[in-house]
Order: structure tokens, then sequence, then C-alpha cells
């Protein structure tokens, strides 16, 4: 036992002793940072390259006791290492004409023209598709997923802060950050280990999670579903990299020589492959751009090594840095498969170095790949259990077993230490906090109250008007959910509520039945695309501040009761049958219709419509991705997919004291466009007819929007029922450049600032025994002529908010048009 701990000790002795580390500023005779300069250790090829504030970071596992520093036009600087680590260094290059010696440097804009790193990356491009597992006809491998949550920038102060206090044995744990250099600590780690399948001749890949386990949370499915879409899938091949919903441009792409420099800075042997090695870094500031280095073999110019580091200056809110490495190997003396993906983000409010924050960090490793197996159709198709009870409590045997690389001393201490965590009050209480904010809802035992954020709210018909709702929440995979909400308006003096239920009954197919019953104040025609969601509730039925008198409002009772199946993945089918009754809701506001018989008014006039309609329903999303297998799945990647719905509705007459008999025919289809360097484009399409004589609550107004809020889908510039149809197109446009244009104007560069542009048109048509039986004090007026309208905004304001400036590009002459408005959105953007 004795020479057993001498051993132990000379090892731990070497391994901690046998590392340099070192961070610091390069400046120069003025103090004014030196970006893009080159680090190395003496005698080696490690090295690295200041950022754009001048600032670096180092580390190797090896010894050394020199660092150079160069740049081109200063001398070269070598400076004697006091010990292993050495932080915050400050090192000052002195101008020189003389040329430098034999270390390669680089900055500044590199040629276009007879520069061998573009000619090498021009072979890159033409053989960019002949490798990985594309060469072959299907493929299977072993993938584990580590991913990891450090709170950041540990210092004395945040250990002694009373948010703290109770649980400072948590700060046991922290380790250093090879990338950045700053002291962390972990407190969320989710392991994963599955079995991918693919066949590229049916375009088809499905993957098999064989096994999961996290730091406590309960298996929230939840947040590490968020995580795993946060750090999303990507391929250094391709010519731009979308995270945090942003596109960056790939030092390897076809545009690449437009945004980027490069220099060839050595060749050499990576695992027996002659290879040579390339820096790159960005020509412009602000620009979705990163740094770094490449090594490239040179027979089948494949990647073998690559590391990426995101432009300290790019316009990205919440990331104060993005590091990257991929590591490749070699099957059969050509073929390059990845084999190690490492990313790191550190999220911060402030991009200050010292400011606090947390890595988000994503180890992905493969192994075993097997190829040219086939699987054939049905296995792709086949539904998997979306969750497995074994598969969540697998025995530590089973991790030692797939587990392709192992933890370190502080992650295995995570685990053990938010079991612990979890006992303390305190951390209970910011848990639930924190969870309030996020959901808007407020667990109180099996029960949520909320949401929160729809309290109050005001309009012509209820004045100030008080909501309150909950729902059951026994766990985030409950098989069955009620939910519900009351409310009370203080000028009509009434009551208002709304409750109901669903269950899902098979995990597979997703076969859900659902009912509710709703009686409540509403702003009809808000949308034009029908839905019969009993607990849908409009922005602008409710909206605190509104243009003008919004008085258009009806009082609604609505009944229904249905099921929907999902047969294949995000491919829904919804069968729901409704009843409701509507009348208007203010004195100032009719919805009153004539009584026709065989097309003849009777002479009688209603007020009140009653109306039983049969709803089918189609929902299509490919991409789209959800977190849990109960009744309700969280969607965690909101906005990144196209949508497809089409439904057809049919009105009964005579049956439940039904008025009307009707077909409606509606499509939907909403896309998400990232257009390489210039920006994110959304755009949406809608298309409707309505078959047979109907009443204006019946019919298909055009949305407009009379709050102070930017609503997408609505016309900003148009009042409530402004425009009444029965057949309809509408086009809606919205384009977010992202910053490109202002960070090349000086002034604004450094604001952050990011522009939009919209676009939005209508054409609609009316029949005319529509208009025969209009009894309301509506004037029926369709935009025959296609209504349009557009808006610039200026966007990231405060990080948080955007302005947009409206213009109404026809109909002038209509009575109080609006030729002009400007609205504002809050919102939550990288």
């Amino acid at each position: 036992m004795k020479h057993f701990l001498i051993v132990f000790f000379l090892i731990i002795g070497v391994s901690v002793f046998s590392q340099t580390k070192v961070s610091g500023l390069i400046k120069d005779e003025t103090g004014y940072p030196v970006a893009f300069a080159n680090v190395l250790f003496k005698d080696s090829q490690e090295g690295t390259i200041s950022d754009e504030n001048g600032r670096f970071y180092l580390e190797s596992d090896k010894t050394y006791k020199t660092l150079i520093f160069s740049f081109l036009g200063f001398q070269t600087k070598e400076i004697e290492l006091e010990g292993r680590t050495t932080y915050n260094m400050e090192v000052v290059l002195e101008e020189s004409a003389d040329a430098l010696d034999e270390v390669v440097v680089y900055s500044g804009k590199t040629s276009k023209k007879n520069n061998p790193a573009i000619d090498i990356l021009r072979k890159i491009w033409e053989n960019r598709r002949e490798n990985g597992v594309k060469k072959f006809r299907q493929y299977e491998y072993d993938k584990y997923e580590k991913l990891e949550f450090d709170l950041n920038t540990i210092d004395s102060a945040l250990i002694k802060n009373r948010v703290f206090e109770g649980m400072e044995f948590i700060f046991d744990q922290t380790d250093t950050s090879n990338v950045t250099g700053n002291t962390y600590l972990p407190i969320f780690i989710n392991e994963a280990a599955s079995k991918v399948y693919g066949d590229n001749s049916l375009n088809k890949e499905k993957e098999i999670l064989q096994g999961n386990k996290n730091s406590g949370f309960d298996n929230n499915q939840t947040l590490i579903a968020f995580l795993k879409d946060l750090y999303n899938e990507y391929d250094v091949y391709d010519n731009y990299l979308k995270f945090f919903d942003k596109a960056f441009t790939s030092p390897l792409s076809r545009t690449g020589i437009d945004v980027y420099n490069y220099v060839l800075r050595d060749s050499a042997y990576r695992d027996n492959k002659w290879c040579y090695n390339i820096v790159y870094y960005p020509r412009r500031k602000n620009e979705l751009t990163f740094k770094g280095d490449f090594w490239v073999n040179d027979t089948t110019w494949a990647i073998k090594e690559i590391n990426l580091q995101a432009s300290k200056s790019a316009n990205l809110n919440w990331v104060r840095d993005v590091y990257i490495e991929q590591e490749f190997d070699v099957l059969n003396d050509s073929i390059f498969l990845i084999t190690r993906d490492y990313f790191m983000s550190d999220f911060s409010f402030r991009k200050k170095e010292a400011a606090k924050g947390i890595y988000g960090k994503r180890t992905t490793l493969y192994n075993n790949y097997v190829f040219d197996r086939p699987k054939g159709k049905k296995f792709y198709n086949q539904q998997v259990d979306p969750y497995n009870y074994e598969v969540y409590n697998r025995p530590d045997d089973f991790w030692d077993k797939n587990r392709m690389e192992q933890l370190s001393k502080d992650e295995k201490g995570v685990y053990k230490m938010l079991d612990t965590l979890k006992t303390v009050g305190r951390f209970k209480a910011l848990y639930n906090l924190g969870a309030t904010l996020a959901s808007g809802y407020y667990e109180i035992n099996n029960f949520d109250v909320g949401p929160v954020f729809s309290i109050f709210g005001f309009n012509e018909a209820e004045g100030m008007r008080i909501r309150l709702g909950g729902r059951t929440y026994f766990g985030q995979n409950d098989p069955w959910r009620i939910e519900g909400f009351g409310a009370y308006g203080f000028k009509d003096d009434r009551f208002k509520y709304g409750i109901s239920g669903k269950w899902l009954l098979d995990r597979r197919s997703r076969l859900t039945v659902f009912g509710g019953n709703r009686r409540d104040v509403e702003q009809t025609g808000a949308s034009l695309t029908n839905s019969n969601d009993v607990l849908g509730r409009s922005l602008a039925s409710s909206s605190l501040i509104s243009v003008g008198s919004n008085d258009r409002l009806s009082r609604i009772n609505l009944s229904t009761v249905g099921f929907d199946i999902e047969p294949w993945k995000n491919f829904i089918i919804k069968i729901t049958g409704s009843y409701r009754t509507l009348k208007s809701a203010t004195e100032t506001f009719s919805i009153d219709y004539k009584v026709m018989e065989n097309d003849v008014f009777t002479g009688k006039i209603k007020s009140e419509l009653k109306q039983p309609e049969i709803q089918v329903g189609f929902f299509y999303t490919p991409g789209k991705k959800t977190s849990g297998y109960g009744v309700e799945r969280t969607v965690i990647n909101s906005g990144e997919f196209p949508l497809f719905y089409a439904g057809y509705a049919y009105g009964l007459k005579d049956v439940m004291g039904g008025d009307f008999e009707y077909k409606k025919l509606q499509a939907f289809y909403t896309q998400p466009w990232n257009i390489g360097g210039i920006g994110r484009l959304l755009s949406t399409v809608e298309v409707g007819k309505t078959f047979g004589a109907v009443p204006l609550s019946l019919l298909n107004p055009i949305p407009g929007n009379q709050t102070y809020f930017s609503m997408y889908n609505s016309f900003t510039q148009l009042d409530y029922y402004e425009f009444v149809s029965d057949s309809y197109a509408s086009l809606h446009l919205q384009h977010n450049f992202g910053g490109r244009i202002f960070s090349r104007i000086p002034l604004l560069r450094n604001l952050d600032l990011r522009e939009v542009i919209g676009f939005r048109a209508v054409y609609g048509s009316i029949s005319q025994e529509n208009k025969d039986i209009n009894a309301s004090n509506i004037v029926y007026k369709a935009p025959e002529d296609i209504y349009w309208e557009w808006s610039v905004g200026v966007g990231n304001i405060f990080r948080v908010f955007r302005l947009d400036f409206n213009f109404r590009g026809n109909y002038l002459d209509h009575p109080d048009a609006r030729k002009f408005g400007i609205t504002g959105v809050f919102g939550f953007s990288f």
C-alpha cells in the first residue's frame, strides 16, 4: 500500500505540473490592442491568435518555459514564463520595419491571388462531398453525447454572495476552462448513448436512444432537448453554420474568401497523414464569422482537425464566446470520418471579460462505424416509443461500457452535488422562481396557477379585465390534463370562464381526445385561418392600449369535442366538432343578419348566431422537435421549421338549432429561410374560400391591428373589419438582416442594431349573396385591388426590443385610413 501511494502521488504530481496555462492582453506602444497576433509556445506547433480586443488564452498539457509573440510590422518578442500558470499578462509589441524571423505571422488583409492557402481551399471545395458517411449507401455508428452547463468566472465575491448562503459546498467542484482560462463550476450534466442508422439512397436517418442520464432535475426532457437543439447538428463543409438562429459563414465556405483572410502556416504529419495547416481570421468586424485554423490532408483534401472561435464583434446577443473543435479519423487510407465534436458557448448578459456567465458545452463522440448494411424503408418509418423507463434508468455498468470518454473528477462530483443541492430550501426557492419565469405558471402541489403574464387586460366591452387560470400538473409527461380560467370585466360586470381537458390514449400514434367549453369576449377575425381552440385568446381583445376605438367585439359561447392522431412523425390529423353562439359585446357593434328563405328576405333580422360545425384539419411540420411524451409536448425549436395546414369545415343547418349550411376550405404555409450571409426571411401564404351564404361572424375579415404591438400575420395599418371577404389570398414577408447593414456604418457599428423590413399584401372578394344578408353596421368592402403595406424596423434595441415604422400602400381614400404608424415588439433573440 505504501508503494502504491508513492506511485499514485508521483502520477498526480506529473499530471498537475506538466501543464502550461497563459492568458493576457497584447498591446502596441500606444496602448492600442493588437488583434490577431500570433502566440506560440517556443519550439512547438501549439499556438493561438489574439482576438479583436488583443486578448489571448493558451493551454498545453506539456511544460513550456517561453512564449513567442509576433505580428506583422512589429518586433517578435519572447517572454520567459515564471511558472506553469501565468494569467493576465500585458505584452507590449514594439514597431519594426525589419523582416520577421522564421516564426510565421499573419495579420491584416491577405491577397486573394497567388495565395497557396486559397489554392488549397479550392481543392477542399472540389472534394467536399466525397467524404464521410456520404461515401456509402448505408451506415450505422455508436454515438455518445455529453451536455454540460457551467457557472463561470468564479471568484470570492460570488462565493460569498448571499444567494449561495447554505450552498457553499457546490464550489468544491470548480475547474478551469482550457479555452478561456476562466474558473467554472459544473451545474448540469446530461449523458446520452445512441445508435444511429442512415441510408443515403433512401435519404433517411434514424437515431435510437440507448441510455440517458442527467444530474438531477427529474429527467427533465424539455431542458435536455432545448440544450440539444441549441447546439444543433452542423457540417463544417456547409457554406453557413447555423447556431442560435444565426447563420455563420463557415471558413470552408465557397464565399469564405470574401469574408476571411487565409494563411498557410505549416505542414506536418497528423496521424501518419501529411497535412497542411491553414490559419483564417475575419476580414471585417461585426460579421458572423470565426477565427482559428484547420489541418487538411494533401491528397483527399479532407479536413483532419479544425477549430473555430466566433468573432468577438459578431452581432450576437447573450453569447460572449463560441468555440468549436472537430477531429476526424482515416478509414481505408482515404475516407475521413468524424470521431469527436466539441462545442462550447459562453453565455453572459455582458460581453466584458470579467462578467459572470454560464458555459454551455456539448461533447459528441462517434465510434464503431459499420457500412453497407441495409435496413429497409419500413425500419426507418416505424415509430419508436418516445419513452422507455429503462433507457432513462440505466445502471452504472451500462455507462462504464458505453461512455466513450470518462468523466472528470469534477463532472462525477456534479451528480452527487446536485442530489444534495435539491434538498436545500434556498435552492428550491430559486429553482421554483426560475421555473415560473420560464413557463409562466406557478406550481402549487399538483396544480399550476397561471399564466401569470395574462392577468390584466383592457377592451371596450369589459373595461379593465382580470384573468386567472391554471392547469393540472403531476409531471411533464402527464397522460391527461385539465386546464381552465376565470375572468371578470369591471365595465360589463360579467364573469367569463373557459375549461378544457385532453387525454392521450396511445403514446405511439399520439391518439388524443379532447373537449371543452368557453364563454368569453373575443376579437373574431383576428386571423384568417380559423381555429376552434376552446381556450384560444386574441391579444387584440385584451390589449391595454389600442389605436382608436376597439369596440368590434363579440360574446362567444364555444363548445368543442374531438380527437387528433399522429400516424407519421410531425403529421397530424385533427377532427373537431364544435357548437358556438355569437352576439355583439358592445352597443356600437352589430353582427346582425337577415333571415332568408329560398334567397328571399323574410323580414326577420337576427342578432345572435347559433352554429354547429365539423372541421377536419391536416398539419405537417417537417423538422419540428419536441420534448416529452405526455398529452402535451414542448416544442423546442419554435420558428425553425415550416408549417403546412389544410382544413375543411362543414356548417350544419337545422342541427342543434344551426342557422347556416356552408363549406369552408383553408390552407396555410409558413416557412423560415436562412439566406446565406444576408439574414433570415420569414414567409407566410394563406388562402381560403367559403361556399354558401353566411353572415359577418362566419366570413373572413382581413386581420387588422389596432394595438401598438407588431403582430406577424396581421395588417398593421388596417382597422378591425375594414375589409371583409369570403375568398382570400395573403402574403407576409419579414426579413431580418441581422445587422449586416448597420455594421458598415461607423456610428452605428457598436450598437449591434439589426435591420428588419416587411411586406404584407392580401387579395379578397365577397359574393353578392353574402352582401344581401348583411344587416350589421359593417359595410362590406373586399380588397379586390390587392391591399398592401410595408415596414422598416430597427431591432435589437437594448437587445430585447424592435421598433417598426409601418406605411400603408393603397386604399388611402378610406375614411380615417391610417397612412403611417409605429409599433414595437419585445422578444428574446440571440
